[in-house]
């Protein structure tokens, strides 16, 4: 059964830093671009960084020079590093294949940015 599962969110204050990880089970995604989604509250979720299989990146405007996406093939997981949060980073992140997810979704890791 092939499953996502994302960990490291939690409440940080703006300005603050937060490292979200991805575990993939089930098969092997180390030829797969993968990526990390976002879903705000009452809003659609929304692709905001990319890697191939190959460690090129790419990012959203919104986060762009904030957020750094990586991978470790070899653990089969994908990372989402996180600086200078704002409010506006408040959601529920996912992993999945990018840029059209393939896989079902994980249960997502919840983000709080607030002071």
């Amino acid at each position: 059964q092939v499953q996502l599962v994302e960990s490291g969110g939690g409440l940080v204050q703006p300005g603050g830093s937060l490292r979200l990880s991805c575990a993939a089970s089930g098969r092997d995604f180390s030829g797969y671009v993968m990526g990390w989604y976002r879903q705000a509250p009452g809003k659609q979720r929304v692709l905001v960084a990319k890697i191939t299989s190959g460690g090129s990146t790419a990012s959203g405007d919104s986060v762009r020079g904030r957020f750094t996406i990586s991978r470790d093939n070899a653990k089969n997981t994908v990372y989402l590093q996180m600086n200078n949060l704002k409010p506006e980073d408040t959601a529920v992140y996912y992993c999945n294949v990018a840029p059209i997810a393939t896989i079902s979704w994980g249960r997502g890791a919840q983000v709080t940015v607030s002071s």
